[in-house]
């Protein structure tokens, strides 16, 4: 049943491996929007805990509406805290998304994610941040 499997699994990557998106197409299909940036805010605040670059909890609507119709502060405390896992990030408020990079090179939000857990040496779920 193994050797089964195996090719099966085989057979998917040979039929997928032509269809493989690059960093850029993953970027566009992941969008970046208010979403994202106030998912961000939420998994850094869970990841920094007790570090100080542990960003506040930002959630959609108030990154979409800002009272005060300056959300610099806000990305900026989102950034900082990217930078404390070694991720530098661009946040756009458009539908292009949010850029992601480590030592200068593109990467997906997945990646900068993970990196940011294998920095702080905490691994978690969507489960652990998400409080949706």
């Amino acid at each position: 049943m193994m050797a089964k499997e195996m090719n099966k699994t085989e057979k998917m990557r040979k039929l997928f491996a032509n269809k493989a998106l690059d960093v850029e197409e993953m970027d566009a299909v992941a969008g970046g929007t208010y979403d994202e940036s106030a998912d961000d805010s939420c998994f850094l605040n869970v990841l920094l805990r007790g570090h100080p670059a542990q960003p506040d909890r930002h959630g959609t609507l108030k990154l979409q509406v800002s009272y005060d119709s300056d959300n610099a502060p806000r990305y900026a405390e989102i950034k900082n805290a990217w930078k404390a896992v070694g991720v530098d990030v661009k946040i756009k408020d458009d539908d292009v998304g949010n850029k992601y990079s480590i030592n200068g090179q593109k990467v997906t939000r997945e990646m900068a994610m993970n990196h940011a857990m294998k920095v702080m040496g905490k691994q978690l779920q969507r489960s652990d941040w998400y409080w949706g």
